[in-house]
């Protein structure tokens, strides 16, 4: 199995797990934008919307740059590589594991619908039963 830096990859799936971050990594997957036009797309504060971009820049998402008085961001595209391969490796796993579930049930669904093969071709009729028919029941 691959070795991953967990606390990185923490970070990773936490800056991730919020649609705003999510949103923001979108826009710049379009190219580096200011943090003012990145911000006019989101319905916050400027200071809480900085929040949002701290924790993906500590996440290594982003790569701030300041040029004279505007903050650029541009996409870090890096660390979602080794989050996707950690998905990849038990996407794989999960794979075997269903289609071993599917051979399985393949299997058994074709035992169960044929017949057992019996050492004469004619049927033997089912012995009788030790009790005669049903009696009458009482009505209320």
């Amino acid at each position: 199995m691959v070795k991953y830096n967990d606390t990185q990859l923490d970070l990773v799936f936490a800056a991730l797990a919020d649609s705003t971050r999510r949103h923001v990594l979108l826009q710049l997957d379009a190219g580096a934008c200011s943090v003012t036009e990145l911000a006019q797309q989101h319905s916050m504060s400027l200071p809480g919307f900085m929040k949002h971009l701290a924790v993906l820049e500590a996440a290594g998402l982003i790569a701030r740059s300041k040029e004279g008085r505007v903050v650029r961001c541009a996409l870090e595209a890096a660390p979602m590589q080794e989050a996707a391969q950690w998905i990849a490796h038990y996407e794989r796993f999960w794979n075997g594991q269903l289609d071993a579930l599917g051979r399985f049930l393949y299997h058994q669904e074709e035992t169960a619908c044929k017949p057992p093969k019996s050492a004469s071709p004619a049927t033997t009729p089912s012995a009788p039963s030790a009790s005669g028919p049903r009696g009458p029941t009482r009505k209320r």
